[in-house]
Parts: structure tokens; sequence; C-alpha cells
């Protein structure tokens, strides 16, 4: 749940408490990594850990937690998969239960603020003993920053790491992966809507670029989900401009000589993360030619992809080209944003010294 900072402001603006379920470490086979998380509130579910009794154990935990209403309260719990639940997976699942209110909308907002900088960042969680506490039995609350993901955790670390000192004092360390990757779709056909269906759930900011405003009202008649912005342009591909910096690219409309023209402004352009451009072999071969000539290097060409999807998915259905596309898309997004993160280690690692 990529997402979480989003729809946890938006409950706590609401002035309901959640809890948050974390895994925080993982020994063995489980059903989902470390940093995986959901919330919990009264009546509602967001997010998944993994399903099954885990889940199912997790949720009644925390909606505890809601009913004693004690403010700031965090605990954690490590549950063996076979021996406590039932599970086949057998392996070993540290849980941090943190509970948010009001009280906490201030840094929320922060983070969430932070998480769309660009650049990844960490989440530090401190608090003192679960055993400690006040004569009236309280204890105080979690302190939270936020810090640098390269001076506090190495690029190949998981999302989250906790660490438990001799002291009492235990910390939780996540790093927040950049929000809302910009993705923009040239085309508002049968495969640029399966795409926009398939993303639907990731934290992706989608821009949907096309000439024919009833494409968008066919494909959607109950509005675009809210992920997705329709861009309606009698010249697609002068709104390459428009995009930003460090966007994704998909060239799929109802025209090659369209595509041609948006391949060729996205070279102009040059400073995309990555472009595909679907179709065959044949066709990317035709563009390569045509690109040439026009003096783009073949650098330059190379950074249009074509044909575009990952390998061994050969249905030429709408949602089967989605899938492999957005597939594709996610492969590349996930590599990059590993290089990021080491990148902001090197860069934070040097400027410490």
């Amino acid at each position: 749940m990529n997402d979480w900072l989003d729809t946890l402001k938006n409950e706590l603006a609401a002035g309901r408490a959640m809890v948050r379920v974390v895994v925080a470490a993982v020994r063995g086979s489980a059903p989902r990594e470390a940093g995986a998380c959901m919330l919990v509130g009264e009546g509602s579910v967001v997010g998944t850990i993994g399903g099954g009794h885990l889940e199912w154990k997790s949720i009644g935990l925390a909606r505890q937690m809601l009913a004693s209403g004690a403010a700031g309260e965090v605990q954690f719990d490590r549950l063996s998969l076979g021996a406590t639940l039932g599970q086949c997976c057998g392996g070993v699942v540290d849980l941090w239960l943190e509970r948010f209110d009001a009280a906490d909308l201030a840094f929320i907002e922060e983070a969430l603020a932070a998480s769309r900088g660009g650049e990844p960042m960490a989440i530090r969680t401190v608090i003192e003993s679960q055993v400690d506490a006040d004569a009236a039995g309280k204890r105080a609350r979690p302190v939270r920053t936020l810090c640098s993901v390269g001076l506090e955790m190495s690029p190949d670390a998981p999302r989250a790491v906790i660490d438990r000192a001799a002291d009492g004092k235990t910390t939780l360390l996540e790093r927040v992966d950049p929000q809302g990757t910009p993705l923009w779709i040239f085309g508002a056909g049968h495969v640029g809507s399966a795409l926009v269906r398939t993303l639907a759930d990731l934290p992706i900011r989608i821009t949907w670029v096309d000439s024919r405003e009833e494409e968008f009202t066919a494909r959607f008649p109950q509005g675009l989900p809210g992920h997705v912005t329709a861009l309606l342009s009698d010249s697609p591909a002068e709104e390459v401009r428009a995009a930003p910096a460090g966007a994704y690219c998909l060239v799929l409309t109802h025209s090659h000589d369209l595509d041609y023209d948006i391949c060729r402004e996205l070279l102009k352009k040059g400073d995309f993360a990555w472009a595909g451009l679907i179709g065959s072999k044949t066709k990317g071969a035709k563009f390569v030619r045509r690109l040439e000539r026009q003096g783009f290097s073949k650098e330059q060409i190379k950074r249009i992809n074509c044909p575009i999807g990952v390998d061994g998915i050969d249905s030429k259905l709408p949602a089967a080209i989605a899938v492999a596309v957005a597939a594709q898309v996610l492969q590349v997004m996930e590599a990059r944003l590993g290089r990021s993160v080491a990148d902001v280690g090197v860069r934070a690692k040097v400027a410490a010294k």
C-alpha cells in the first residue's frame, strides 16, 4: 500500500482514528514483504498484509487498540505463521501496530508533502519500552521524524527495518518512495483504456491524451478514475511539451503518423524517464529509419522502446496487452527507483562528510 499517507491524511482530517499495521520484519516464508501495510478503522480496512489468518488476527488487534482510545499507542507482535496461525508459509512475522488520531495529522501532512518531492525518504518512529508508563498508565506518543534514505538505510535494505535496543527503545525505520509517478498515455483507444484500468490501484498519476472527447466518455461513462486526468487536444504531439521532466510515456494512438509525431517530440524534448511505442518490430524499424533521416542519433532513438510489453504474452486482446505493458512499466519504474535510492545514498553520505 504505497499511498497510505494520502488515505491516512483523509481519515484523520475527517476525525476518524486509524491503526496502521506494518510488516516490520520477516523470517522465512510469509505472505508479504517487510514494509507491507494496511490501515484499519472501526469499520474499514484499506490495503493488505497478505490475507488469511495473519490479516484476520491483525485486524482484531488493531480494533482492540481503537477501542482502548489510548492516544499514540504502539505495540508490536511476533507471530509464527505455522505454530500460531496455522498458515503453511511457516515463517515468522513481526507486526508493528500504531494508532493515529487528529493530533498526528500535521506530521502526516508533512510526510505527504515530502513524499511528493521526487526522492525517496524515510520515516523514523521511536518508542520507549512498551511497559513504561506514567502514574496514570499512559505512555508518551511515539517520536516521528523524516530523514534521508541515504544516511539511514542502505539502498538494498527492506522497506522497513525494526531495531529493539537494550535500553528498551524500539525504532521502526521505513522507506517511503515518491508518490504519484507521472505516466502520460497518448491514445484513448481499447489498449489505453485497458491500461488505465490495470493501473488503477497503483500510485501513478496518469495524464491521458487524445483528440477525441467521445473516446473518454465511451470508455468511462461514469467518469474517469481519480488518478487520471484527461487532456483533450487537437494536437496531441504538441502536448509532449507539457509533460513534466521524468515522466513515463506510452504512445498508442489510432494513427501511425500521430505516433511518429509524438515520438519525434519526445526525442526533441529529451527529459522523459522512459517511453514505449505500441507496434510490431516492423513498425519500430520504420520509425527508426525515419527518425535517423531527421537527424536523431542511434542513442536517442534507442530510448523509444518498440515493441512494448513483457515477453511471453502473445495475446492481442487489449486487456492482455495492457497487462504485459503495465508489467514492463512497473519493472522499469522499480529499477529506476532502486538506482534513485542508491544515488540518494551516495549524495547524502558525501554531503555528511
